[in-house]
């Protein structure tokens, strides 16, 4: 595994691959922490936080199918009921999903609510260290 600059408490990882969109995030350290408006844009690496998100959303760990690397996960994802590509998904245990996050020092980067207040299904995964992708 390549260097990595993580806060080393599961904190926001850091990196020169960092998204704009990461400066203006909000930090969110545990399932207590909540937005402070609408349509914020929030950041995460706790475990918790993001399976609380997926699992409200009815969405399920999974990988897309053709993206391993060896024995190793692809492309992470979450399945969401109802929204096609369920054919190209393959559902994984949460305990696989985590720890294919935690090797390649990814940020969930997220919103809970649009700015209208109704629930957002937006994220993504950020790799702040391009070379471990």
């Amino acid at each position: 595994m390549s260097r990595r600059e993580d806060s080393g408490d599961g904190g926001v990882r850091h990196g020169p691959e960092s998204s704009k969109s990461l400066e203006y995030a909000k930090e969110i350290r545990s399932t207590d922490d909540k937005p402070d408006r609408d349509g914020q844009t929030l950041v995460t690496t706790d475990h918790d936080v993001i399976k609380n998100w997926a699992e409200g959303r009815g969405a399920t760990a999974a990988t897309v199918e053709g993206t391993e690397h060896g024995d190793h996960l692809g492309v992470l994802r979450f399945d969401f009921p109802g929204y096609g590509g369920g054919d190209k998904l393959r559902h994984v245990s949460w305990e696989e999903w985590f720890d294919t996050f935690d090797k390649r020092g990814l940020n969930f980067i997220y919103q809970e609510s649009k700015s209208d207040g109704t629930q957002s299904n937006f994220f993504r995964l950020e790799n702040p260290q391009r070379e471990d992708a």
